[in-house]
Parts: C-alpha cells; sequence; structure tokens
C-alpha cells in the first residue's frame, strides 16, 4: 500500500524555521521531521512513498537526491577515481516525488498525483506531526469498516495545566493537569483512503477538510480510528521545541519505529 505525504505547504506559522526550509525538512534530533513519519511507516511495512511537493520542494528533492551518499560508509581512491561501499545503512524505500504547485491546496495536491496510485486503496498524511498510531491496526480497522475514508482521532493532550477561575474574583478554584477529556476530538491525519475518495475532490480548490470531507461524512462514508496514544503537531516553533526536548530526554514515544 502506498503512504502519501503532503509536504508542499509554506508553514507560515512556524516561519522562523519556514523561510529557509520548507516544514517537512525541519529537524527533530538531527533528522527531517518528515524523515520520522516516514521510518514510522516503514516499521509497519509500509515502504512506498509519493511524496506532494510544493513550497522549497527543491530542497525534499536534493535531500533524497544525496540521501545514498549521506547515509552509507564510503572509501575513495582518487588516484584511480573510483569509489567503494564500506557499510551501508539504508532503508528499503521506493520515494516518488512531485511537484503539486506553490499554491495548491491540499484536495488539488491529491488530485495531482492519482496517475501514481493505480487506483488502488493509499495510506495519507500530513508532513508535520508524529505520533506511535499502530498503522497496521489502523488499515485492518479500515477494512473492517468499508467506508471510503477512515482518519486517525485523538483527544489532545493538554500540555499545559488548565485552570477554573472565578470571573468576578479571580480566585482559582480548580485546576487540572491535563484536559483531554475535555478536548473535542481531532483529525490526526494518518488515514487510509479508497480510490473513490477522488470522486470526491471536485476540481481541487478547496482543503480536503473542507468540501471532500464533509460531503464523505454527511454521506456516512468516513469512519474515525481511535488513538489513545501519543500524537503531537508541529505547528510552530515551541511544537518544535516540545518534539525536540522529548527527543533529548529519551521520552519519545515515536522512537520505537526508528529503530527496532
Amino acid at each position: 500500500m502506498k503512504v502519501i505525504i503532503l509536504a508542499g505547504g509554506k508553514g507560515t506559522r512556524i516561519s522562523e524555521e519556514s523561510k529557509v526550509r520548507p516544514k517537512p525538512m525541519v529537524e527533530i534530533g538531527g533528522k527531517p521531521i518528515m524523515w520520522h513519519i516516514m521510518k514510522s511507516y516503514s516499521y509497519y511495512g509500509f515502504h512506498e512513498f509519493i511524496i506532494c511537493c510544493g513550497y522549497k520542494g527543491h530542497m525534499i528533492k536534493e535531500y533524497f537526491v544525496n540521501y545514498y551518499a549521506h547515509n552509507t560508509n564510503m572509501g575513495f581512491r582518487l588516484k584511480e577515481e573510483k569509489e567503494f561501499i564500506l557499510e551501508r545503512n539504508i532503508e528499503p524505500w521506493k520515494v516518488t516525488l512531485v511537484d503539486t504547485g506553490l499554491d495548491t491546496l491540499t484536495a488539488g495536491r491529491l488530485l495531482k498525483i492519482r496517475e501514481y496510485i493505480e487506483d488502488e486503496p493509499f495510506m495519507l498524511t500530513y508532513g508535520d506531526g508524529l505520533s506511535d498510531v499502530n498503522l497496521i491496526e489502523l488499515k485492518k480497522f479500515h477494512e473492517r469498516q468499508g467506508k471510503i475514508v477512515t482518519i486517525s482521532t485523538t483527544k489532545p493532550e493538554g500540555r499545559f495545566g488548565t485552570l477554573k477561575i472565578d470571573k468576578e474574583t479571580n480566585q482559582v478554584y480548580g485546576f487540572k493537569e491535563k484536559a483531554r477529556r475535555d478536548q473535542s476530538f481531532v483529525n490526526i491525519g494518518f488515514m487510509v483512503m479508497e480510490p473513490e475518495t477522488f470522486d470526491y475532490l471536485g476540481d481541487g480548490s478547496s482543503m480536503l477538510e473542507d468540501l471532500p470531507f464533509e460531503k464523505l461524512a454527511l454521506e456516512g462514508q468516513m469512519a474515525a480510528f481511535p488513538h489513545e496514544g501519543f500524537w503531537s503537531p508541529m505547528d510552530n516553533v515551541h511544537d518544535r521545541d516540545y518534539l525536540e526536548n522529548l527527543w533529548k530526554k529519551g521520552q519519545a514515544p515515536w522512537v520505537k519505529t526508528l529503530f527496532e
């Protein structure tokens, strides 16, 4: 099953980083966040990726052009103009990079890679969020539900304690370390889609989460896979720092999918 990664947005909310690189190339633990995402899929046996490039997409292409050399121990016989491989540490990935436009919305980006899907179910996610979601269980859930689209959902953990405050006296009368039960469910990406999804994209002039998903939901063609584990987006520099700190402390829940 192919995995589509939406990696073309401008990432304006993390402009400190996106001025110089596309958001999926922002690093966590010295590796682009997109690498972390791809390693997670690969851990569960999904090795074929189609990346929807856009803003500064040439940097994503250059990353994979140089990937082999950067991840291989090599030697050189300079006088003979020969190189030799000492040790390989290369993932079994097939990566297709497609320029889907600078200002294209997500529905349009998906339309532009339709020819690479080959009329079969596929996975789709965003290039800026990390999770320890079990992708095999997600796939099985989708197949049992029999819907056109399955999205992974969760109630985000409260990173900061929430307060109950009397508006008149400003007295704190309640404090909760986490607010998960009071949160609304959100779509965290990590989706599975049938080829019929393309019938809902129209001319591609909207975000997936708008008209296409609304229509799928109204027609009863969307299922929600509940995820109670870890998930974090990387919308801004504070999110980046949060993920980086988890990595440095050895507390990154998604790490098991990188090295086991």
